[in-house]
């Protein structure tokens, strides 16, 4: 049967069709533009949006599985809530839905409590899926990199309680795991919640002092300037956006990102592997 995925052109997504497609899945994407999808050979590709309903049902017509992943987009939650009505129609019993770490715990910050809203709506209609709550991706460090080099300070104010930042392709990975297993299962499994944490726990100061070795030189923590952080953000996103992130950060400040005990372990064990750490992305993206 078929592996529909969703934001499968995005950071998060694009690892998870390449890990499916490695362990030989059969996989449909949606995506809103084919001639813009760069995917692997034998990747059906669909075109969709899912606010779409009509293309939503013709993109789930002989799915037997799910990934359901939303951008941080002003009708996010309206979008994951059709997309898992629409799948329900389709009598698709088998979700992985990418939540967030502390959906529940981060109830002001509108992107998180919407992935809660989310997944109050799978246990209460009680759809048969795999809610993955990632942390921090370490990947966002991409876009303050220049700044990082340029500037000689780590611009991110995430705190001293710290962010168990995690690797996309990990996390890409261990949804892949998660996917087949439903897929290959001969009933739908149960609902559980898995927590997508990194090996590492880190505030800002210890993020400025892992650039500064791999760098050769200082790198600053400016500290947590959450109104600052917003106007920059202005500069390349929509306001309301901008506020969205200043509205996280502020609870990376307060609450931190924490793992709970045994979530690394548990993430060792099902990739077979050490996770992989933030001293090793940062020396892959510093070159």
């Amino acid at each position: 049967m078929t592996i529909l995925v969703t934001g499968a052109t995005g950071n998060v997504g694009s690892n998870v069709v390449e890990q499916l497609v490695n362990r030989g899945a059969d996989v449909r994407a949606l995506v809103r533009d084919p001639a813009k999808a760069s995917l692997p050979a034998g990747v059906e590709v669909v075109q969709g949006d899912l606010l779409d309903v009509d293309s939503l049902r013709g993109a789930m017509k002989g799915v037997s599985t799910l990934f359901l992943l939303n951008g941080v987009v002003a009708d996010e939650f309206t979008q994951a809530l059709i997309a898992l009505n629409v799948a329900r129609e389709a009598k698709i019993e088998r979700i992985v839905y990418l939540s967030v770490i502390h959906s529940d715990v981060y109830v002001n910050v509108p992107h998180f409590a919407g992935k809660f809203g989310v997944e109050r709506m799978i246990e209460q209609m009680g759809l048969s899926a795999t809610i993955l709550r990632p942390a921090y991706y370490m990947d966002n460090e991409i876009t303050i990199k220049d700044v990082i080099t340029g500037y000689g300070v780590y611009p991110m104010p995430i705190g001293d309680k710290g962010l168990a930042m995690i690797d996309a392709r990990d996390i890409g990975e261990i949804a892949a795991l998660e996917l087949v297993r439903r897929e290959q299962s001969p009933a739908p499994l149960p609902l559980t919640r898995i927590n997508l944490v990194g090996p590492d726990t880190l505030t800002g100061a210890s993020a400025a002092a892992i650039w500064s070795e791999v760098l050769g030189r200082e790198i600053a923590y400016p500290g947590n300037d959450t109104a600052g952080f917003e106007q920059n953000m202005r500069q390349f996103m929509p306001a309301w956006m901008a506020y969205d992130m200043r509205l996280m950060a502020e609870r990376f400040v307060s609450d931190g990102m924490l793992p709970e005990a045994g979530d690394v372990d548990r993430l060792t064990t099902l990739l077979g592997r050490p996770l992989r750490t933030y001293r090793e992305y940062v020396a892959q993206i510093a070159g």
